[in-house]
């Protein structure tokens, strides 16, 4: 196995540095509520400096494990540039071509339970006129409803990003879900949210009794009013480093 790379001088300048703490924090939280699975899936952020470069967690550490000197960075063509773990194949073919083909700097995968479960329906995806929660989503939402096995090949991650379009969730049929940002602790709310939001509906769902959606004119609005106030998302962020 040829020796890790240097770090580059960015890879410690405080900007990305303070990039590294906050992926490794969502990782974290993300395992703290149960979003994570194995060392599998992955959760990345493009660096702001039109490098075509990104930071990406590590392969093979638990989430709940992991710290900002085990976040690796790589380039679009899956060259590790700095840090000692080595990188998941699947984690590059995804993250590569969204970052490149949906321009999307913040880009976070996993098998959650609930959405997870909610792909493997004929409907593929969440009601975002149901709860409140899932109002959030509203118009945010693209779905891949033919999978495509593992993603091996820079096809399977290209085909997914096409999928993803412009909207900032992409729930992947019969795999798992993709949640964009801007942001990292936008994106992590959102994260948590729609894990949310699913639950609720799987849990209506397992009633058996009918369901009852809201007017899609009020989940427009409910989507507005969430997303014109952001600091909510960025307080609960700031909770989450306090605690874990």
């Amino acid at each position: 196995m040829s020796p890790p790379p240097s770090d580059p001088d960015d890879f410690v300048s405080p900007g990305v540095l303070r990039l590294r703490r906050d992926l490794a924090l969502a990782l974290r939280a993300a395992a703290h509520h149960g979003l994570s699975e194995g060392v599998c899936n992955h959760f990345s952020v493009e660096l702001p400096d039109a490098s075509n470069r990104f930071l990406l967690n590590p392969r093979g550490l638990l989430w709940s494990e992991v710290t900002a000197d085990d976040i690796v960075m790589v380039d679009a063509q899956g060259r590790r540039r700095a840090g000692r773990h080595e990188v998941e194949p699947t984690a590059m073919f995804i993250h590569a071509a969204i970052h490149r083909d949906c321009r999307k700097p913040v880009v976070m995968h996993t098998h959650m339970p609930y959405a997870t479960a909610l792909t493997l329906t004929t409907d593929r995806s969440l009601d975002t006129t149901l709860s409140q929660n899932a109002m959030r989503f509203h118009g945010r939402v693209g779905v891949d409803a033919h999978y495509g096995g593992l993603a091996l090949d820079a096809r399977e991650g290209t085909r997914i990003a096409s999928a993803l379009g412009g909207a900032d969730v992409a729930f992947l049929g019969n795999h798992g879900v993709i949640v964009c940002g801007d942001r990292i602790d936008h994106a992590y709310d959102d994260l948590y949210y729609l894990e949310r939001a699913c639950m609720a509906q799987v849990l209506a769902q397992s009633s058996g009794r009918p369901l009852a959606p809201a007017d899609p004119a009020l989940a427009e609005h409910v989507k507005a009013q969430t997303l014109g106030e952001r600091l909510q998302s960025e307080l609960f962020f700031e909770a989450l480093r306090h605690l874990l």
